[in-house]
């Protein structure tokens, strides 16, 4: 993998998504599929696609910190007390107006490689620990038209090219 591989410019596509991680050396497959909005939506696609599957939070306090989670579908994320864990403020979700200008996607596309549109880094990244139990997991290519199929360590490595360190958490265990 080359760690010099130069980020595109945002907002990044899916095809400059896939082109960056075909860059870095980073295998993925991509499966189109009839747009989805919500986890329950997407039962039929998970169930011909391998590894963990996300839901993605994106999430702000009133100071304006901007948090993303990105979890295995079946965690349970309890948002009321959230902010104690994180030791942010009370979170509630961010508008899609500040969706669009922080990551580059709208509402329903919400997934970790939209932090390709974040070279300020200003979104804070937190993994759940159970997806990361996962060899394979699988994230939306920008767009909720499509689920994109990378390994654990694949993900990882393109966290890595952008310059973060995931901060790892394990929801199923009391704050």
């Amino acid at each position: 993998m080359d760690k010099h591989t130069p980020l595109p410019a945002p907002p990044v596509s899916r095809d400059g998504l896939l082109a960056f991680l075909g860059a870095l050396g980073i295998a993925h497959t991509t499966h189109d599929h009839a747009p989805v909005f919500t986890v329950a939506e997407s039962d039929q696609i998970k169930a011909h696609m391998p590894g963990g599957h996300t839901k993605n939070l994106f999430l702000k306090d009133k100071k304006n910190n901007l948090v993303l989670i990105s979890a295995e579908h079946s965690t349970q994320i309890e948002l009321k007390r959230l902010h104690e864990r994180l030791g942010t403020g009370r979170l509630s979700f961010g508008s899609a107006e500040r969706l669009e200008e922080a990551l580059g996607v709208t509402p329903g596309s919400v997934t970790a490689f939209a932090l390709i549109n974040d070279p300020e880094r200003r979104v804070r990244f937190i993994l759940d620990a159970a997806l990361m139990e996962h060899d394979t997991v699988n994230f939306h290519p920008m767009k909720n038209d499509a689920t994109t199929a990378i390994s654990r360590e694949g993900l990882l490595a393109f966290l890595a090219a952008l310059g973060r360190e995931p901060e790892i958490m394990d929801f199923s265990t009391p704050a």
